[in-house]
C-alpha cells in the first residue's frame, strides 16, 4: 500500500477545511483550521530563529487545551519530535523528562513552570507558557526579542494574508521517529517510547475505516482524556485533525458532571473513555434504578421494556448522537459489562499500549463478544505465548506497523521487550478464541502464584470486590503469603445513607466472608485494609500497583 505521509494528510485536511472550526476550549474560544495554520507558521518562524533542527525534541506539558494542539502540531509539521508530558507529574519528574528527552523547546503550563528550575535544564533554548503563549525563557536574548515581534514578522512575510496554498510542511517517512511518549510507569520508572510515523498512520488509517458512524469534517469530539497520553492524543485529537473534525477540549478537571454537561452541549459522534468513567455512571446512576425494578427485571417481557427505557436515558445523557462508546486503557468490570449488554448499550472494549500508538485490538460494538476486547487491527498481528493459547493464558505478543521503535536511550529495556524473532512482549496475559477474539487475563507482572501453584490474577478478584456496596476501588496484593484487599471506601455514599466512616469500614469488614464466597477457593482474601485517600494513578487512571506491593 502506498505510504502517504501523515503531514501531507494534515496539509490536505487543513486546506480542505480552512474555514471550519478545528479546536475549541469547551465553553471558550475556538480556532478554525485557518487560525491553526497561521499559529503553526508563526511557531515555525520561532523554531527557525532559535536554531531548532529537524529531529530536535519539543516538550509539551500542560492541561488539555486548544493551544496544546497548536504546539503539538507545530512541532510535528516542522519535522521536530513532540514530547508530550503529563501535566500531573511532579515538577522534578517533568524536569527530569525534559532533560532525558534532550528537549530544546518547552511549552508549559504556568503552574508547572513555577516549580521548575531553568538552570537545571541546560539543553533548553526556549520556554513558552501554553495558556498565553508568552515567552518566559530564552537562552539567547535575540530569540526572546524575535519571539515578541513574531506577529510583525509574520505580517511582513504574508502582506496579503496567510492562505491555504502557503502551507508547506515537513514530509515524513514511515520509520522516522515521530514523537516520544513517556509511559505512565505502572510498574516503575517511566520509559520514553519512540513512536514512528508508520505507527501513527496505522492507527489513523484504522480509525478512518472503522469509526461508527463514519466520522468526517462535520463530526464533533469531546477530548476529556489526557492529550499527553497516546489513547487521548490519537483518537480525541490527531485522527480528527486528519479529517477536518471539530475537537472540544475539556480544559478543566473532567469530573462526571462536567463530562455529561459537555456531552449534552457538543453531541459528540464518538466517545472515547476509560472504563472507570462508565463504571462510576453505572454505580451512581444506573444500579440504583435497576435495583428499584429488581423484581420486574426477572419477568421476560417486562424487563425488555425497562432495559429499553434505561438505554434510551443513558444514550441521551451521553449526547444522543454518538455511534458507540469505545473503552480502553483498563479492564472493564464484568458486572457492568453484563448489564450494558443486556440493555444493548452501544459500547465496545479495545486493547492497546503506548508502544503500539496505541491500538492493538478492536471490534465494533454490535460484533464484539462478552469479555473480549476485539480482534487485531489491520496492520497488526498478535500471538499468545502459550502451549494452548485457546485455553491456557500466555503473554500477548505483537508485531506490525503499529509497533514502536524502542525506548529512548535505553537499549537494555528495548532488547528485553522483544523476542528473538522480533515480536513485542506486552507483559499482558490473555487467551484467544478460534475467531481471533482476545480475552485479557491480567498483567504478567501482577500475577500472584497461589499456594498450590495456581495463577491468581488480582484484576479478576478486584472486579468482584469493586461491585460491593461502599467500595470505590480496590487493589489485591500478596501479603506474607496471603491476599490482602486494599479498599478505598465510598465514604460519601455512606454519609448519604446515614453511616459514619467507621460504620462503612465495619460493614465492609463484616462482609469479607460474603466476598470470599464469590471468589475461588485458592484466591481467598485474608484481610481488608482501608485507604484514607484514593490510590495514586497513571494517566490512564490505572492504579500504580508497584507503589503498594509488599515483600
Amino acid at each position: 500500500m502506498e505510504y502517504i505521509p501523515l503531514n501531507r494528510q494534515l496539509e490536505k485536511s487543513f486546506r480542505d477545511n480552512w474555514n471550519r472550526a478545528a479546536l475549541s476550549n469547551y465553553q471558550g474560544e475556538t480556532y478554525t483550521y485557518a487560525d491553526l495554520a497561521r499559529k503553526i507558521r508563526i511557531l515555525h518562524l520561532v523554531f527557525e530563529e532559535c536554531g531548532l533542527q529537524k529531529g530536535d525534541k519539543v516538550a509539551i506539558c500542560s492541561r488539555n487545551q486548544a493551544n496544546w494542539g497548536v504546539c503539538f502540531l507545530a512541532a510535528l509539521t516542522y519535522g521536530a519530535v513532540p514530547v508530550p508530558i503529563l501535566h500531573e507529574f511532579k515538577p522534578d519528574s517533568v524536569q527530569n523528562l525534559v532533560n532525558h528527552s534532550d528537549a530544546k523547546v518547552l511549552f508549559v503550563g504556568e503552574s508547572i513552570w513555577a516549580g521548575l528550575d531553568v538552570t537545571g535544564m541546560p539543553e533548553l533554548n526556549l520556554a513558552v507558557l501554553v495558556n498565553s503563549m508568552e515567552c518566559v525563557y530564552a537562552k539567547d536574548q535575540t530569540v526572546a526579542e524575535q519571539y515578541n515581534r513574531q506577529s510583525d514578522v509574520f505580517a511582513e512575510l504574508y502582506p496579503e494574508g496567510f492562505k491555504p496554498e502557503d502551507i508547506h510542511w515537513y514530509e515524513d517517512q514511515p520509520d522516522e521517529l515521530a514523537l516520544i511518549n513517556y509511559t505512565s510507569g505502572t510498574s516503575g520508572f517511566s520509559k520514553g517510547v519512540m513512536i514512528p510515523y508508520r505507527a501513527l498512520l496505522c492507527n489513523v488509517a484504522f480509525a478512518g475505516t472503522t469509526a461508527e458512524p463514519q466520522m468526517d469534517c462535520n463530526s464533533n469530539m469531546v477530548a476529556m482524556l489526557p492529550s499527553a497520553h497516546m489513547y487521548g492524543m490519537m483518537f480525541e485529537f490527531l485522527f480528527e485533525m486528519t479529517i477536518g473534525a471539530h475537537v472540544h477540549f475539556l480544559n478543566r478537571v473532567p469530573s462526571p458532571k462536567i463530562i455529561m454537561k459537555a456531552f449534552a452541549d457538543v453531541h459528540p459522534d464518538t466517545i472515547i473513555a476509560v472504563p472507570l468513567i462508565i463504571e462510576k455512571v453505572y454505580k451512581s446512576q444506573i444500579k440504583p434504578i435497576a435495583a428499584q425494578y429488581s423484581k420486574l427485571i426477572r419477568i421476560p417481557v417486562v424487563n425488555q421494556f425497562i432495559f429499553k427505557k434505561i438505554r434510551k436515558g443513558l444514550i441521551e445523557a451521553f449526547g444522543g448522537h454518538f455511534g458507540e462508546v469505545i473503552l480502553g486503557g483498563a479492564a472493564f468490570n464484568p458486572e457492568v459489562e453484563d448489564f450494558f449488554r443486556k440493555i444493548r448499550f452501544p459500547f465496545t472494549v479495545g486493547y492497546g499500549m503506548t508502544e503500539c500508538a496505541p491500538l492493538i485490538t478492536y471490534c465494533k460494538w454490535n460484533r464484539t463478544k462478552k469479555g473480549a476486547c476485539g480482534k487485531a487491527i489491520t496492520g497488526c498481528e498478535l500471538r499468545i505465548d502459550s502451549k494452548n493459547p485457546y485455553k491456557i493464558p500466555g503473554e500477548i505478543q505483537v508485531k506490525g506497523d503499529n509497533v514502536f521503535l524502542g525506548y529512548y536511550k535505553n537499549r537494555e529495556a528495548t532488547k528485553t521487550s522483544f523476542t528473538n524473532d522480533g515480536w513485542f512482549k506486552t507483559g499482558d496475559m490473555g487467551v484467544i478464541d478460534q475467531e481471533g477474539y482476545l480475552y485479557l487475563r491480567g498483567r504478567s507482572k501482577c500475577m500472584i502464584l497461589g499456594p498450590s501453584g495456581q495463577n491468581i490474577y488480582p484484576e479478576e478478584l478486584e472486579a468482584v470486590i469493586n461491585n460491593v456496596q461502599y467500595v470505590v476501588e480496590s487493589l489485591v496484593i500478596e501479603d506474607g503469603g496471603a491476599l490482602t484487599a486494599l479498599i478505598y471506601p465510598d465514604y460519601a455514599q455512606g454519609g448519604l445513607d446515614g453511616l459514619a466512616p467507621e460504620d462503612v469500614e465495619k460493614r465492609l469488614t463484616e462482609g469479607l466472608p460474603e466476598i470470599n464466597r464469590m471468589l475461588p477457593g485458592y484466591a481467598q482474601v485474608k484481610k481488608i485494609e482501608f485507604m484514607a485517600e484514593d490510590f495514586e494513578r497513571t494517566p490512564k487512571r490505572n492504579i500504580k500497583r508497584y507503589l503498594y506491593q509488599r515483600n
